[in-house]
């Protein structure tokens, strides 16, 4: 190569175009640029020719398939050494065409005479690519615990696929295992994978599709029951893919508390109830009594009218007229006391009518807001503490890494000092969704207390984890908060740390904390690690 840099020939290259009156196409400047800088003047690489030529290849055995995608490999590279490679192995893979034996097993030559056939060479397996891993007892051994570890969610009702999973870590795991066997046996295993996570993901959805159509149903039938339709609402959200353990945990733990305040509710209602037979049955009680006597004072009313008219004087009408004074004060009393018997049962029906709309405002209350933030939707504390639980334990178990971070809204004071409470509740809540669109399906996002909000982050390291808050504050810079005609801007400091080996929630938490203070310390609107 002449002694030029690179702008410098390609300038070359564009004057020479011009002066000797040649099309600017790629071919023609390669052939000036290579003269000019005295290189070889190599062919293009033929990428789309020897791509198409690859896809055509048959792959009819596993070193045919092996060597086709190496030769892909080499093609999207550009890279002629393992083009040739590739393609010299491939025919090492390829079926030999029978010849025509004669008596001794040669073949005839074209005088007539026979000519030994050379025995056909025995083909030699083919050398790995550079950086390609061997087929190390390591390596089988991680394709053997990969399908231990995908086996339970393939069900275990097909008794041959349970019988042939059985063979085939076996067969990884033999101190002998012969490679060729292996990989018969792992392309067999592979249809019936196939076939049977289709059967696992069929009969999913069509549980799903159930389900949602009894809760669909259920709602239809108690449009009227408001706490009802609240855990019908909460089945449905927690049954729309894509599900997560951590979804349908919380949801449990929502439903017992519910199912709880629905036994109370059931058993005051109950109790009502009896209270309402007992009142109906003393107040028709009451109507008999009152009705006997309405007749009996009636038919002694005729009576003494009777003795009235018959009465000549004043001495015999006294006594008369003292029975009626008598009788009707009677009537009188017994009107008073049913009166106030009726106002009584009266009083307590209305006690307990009002203590039942109590109850059932707290189921209400406690269908929709059992463990989470009322205001933003997130966690409370109470579901924090049982979601770090969950967290520990998972940890402890999987020996995964967990980072927590502490969230506080920067100047949140002033927000509510200058544009009122409800402005402030508003910024709260738009945090809360910039921050749940961000996150993951298994991150959790949790109130702590007034401004100060928790994200829980499984499976991630303190580094991770604090590029996931830088990521969130950049987001809220793109969303901003609203308020009015107003453009808001909302921001955060936050201080993230990783669980250490043994540590408890109390003491993780203090340390994000402390780390979150730091970042306020240090100018606000920045994430610190712990």
């Amino acid at each position: 190569m002449v002694d030029k840099t690179v702008p410098e020939l390609a300038r070359e290259t564009l004057k020479q175009l011009i002066a000797r009156k040649m099309a600017p196409t790629p071919a023609n400047y390669r052939s000036v640029f290579n003269e000019i800088g005295r290189l070889p003047n190599e062919p293009p690489f033929p990428l789309e020719e020897l791509r198409k030529i690859a896809q055509s290849l048959p792959t009819r055995t596993p070193g045919q398939q092996k060597q086709r995608a190496l030769l892909e490999y080499a093609v999207s590279q550009m890279n002629w050494r393992g083009v040739q490679d590739a393609l010299v192995a491939y025919g090492a893979f390829t079926p030999r065409e029978n010849f025509e034996s004669s008596g001794s097993g040669g073949t005839a030559n074209g005088n007539g005479h026979a000519v030994s056939a050379a025995p056909s060479p025995r083909p030699e397996a083919p050398a790995a690519a550079p950086g390609a891993p061997g087929l190390t007892r390591e390596f089988l051994e991680q394709i053997a615990r990969l399908i231990e570890f995908t086996r339970p969610a393939l069900g275990n009702d097909d008794a041959r696929f349970s019988e042939q999973t059985s063979e085939v870590i076996q067969a990884l795991r033999a101190p002998d295992a012969d490679v060729m066997q292996v990989k018969k046996l792992l392309s067999t295993y592979t249809h019936r994978v196939s076939f049977a996570a289709e059967d696992q993901a069929e009969i999913r959805a069509t549980l799903l599709h159930l389900l949602q159509l009894i809760m669909e149903n259920i709602a239809e039938l108690s449009q009227d029951d408001s706490w009802l339709k609240g855990q019908v609402e909460a089945l449905m959200q927690a049954a729309t893919p894509p599900l997560t353990l951590r979804r349908l945990d919380d949801v449990e733990r929502r439903l017992r508390d519910v199912i709880l305040k629905q036994s109370e509710a059931k058993g005051r209602a109950l109790e009502a109830q009896e209270e309402m037979r007992q009142m109906l049955r003393v107040f028709i009680e009451r109507l008999a009594a009152m009705s006997h006597s309405t007749d009996s004072f009636g038919n002694e009313m005729e009576q003494n009218a009777g003795l009235i008219e018959q009465a000549k004087s004043l001495a015999e009408l006294t006594p008369v007229l003292k029975q009626v004074v008598s009788a009707t004060r009677a009537i009188a009393q017994q009107s008073l006391a049913a009166r106030d018997e009726l106002q009584g049962m009266r009083d307590r029906a209305q006690e307990t009518e009002a203590e039942l709309v109590k109850l059932h405002r707290e189921l209400d209350r406690v269908s929709a807001q059992v463990r989470h933030d009322p205001l933003t939707g997130a966690l409370n504390r109470k579901g924090l503490e049982e979601a770090l639980d969950r967290e520990l334990a998972a940890v402890r178990r999987k020996d995964a890494p967990l980072s927590l971070a502490m969230l506080d809204i920067d100047n949140f004071k002033r927000i509510n000092d200058e544009r009122g409470h409800d402005t402030g509740d508003q910024a709260l809540s738009h945090l809360a969704k910039v921050a749940r669109d961000c996150m993951r399906p298994q991150d959790t996002l949790a109130r702590f207390g007034g401004e100060e909000f928790v994200i829980l982050m499984p499976d991630t390291p303190l580094d991770s984890g604090i590029d996931a808050m830088m990521r969130l504050q950049r987001e809220l810079t793109k969303q901003f908060f609203l308020t009015g005609s107003d453009r808001l801007l909302i921001t955060f400091s936050a201080g993230v740390a990783q669980l250490e080996p043994d540590e408890d929630r109390a003491s993780a938490l203090k340390r994000a904390d402390k780390a979150m203070y730091m970042a306020k310390r240090a100018g606000k609107n920045r994430v610190l690690g712990a």
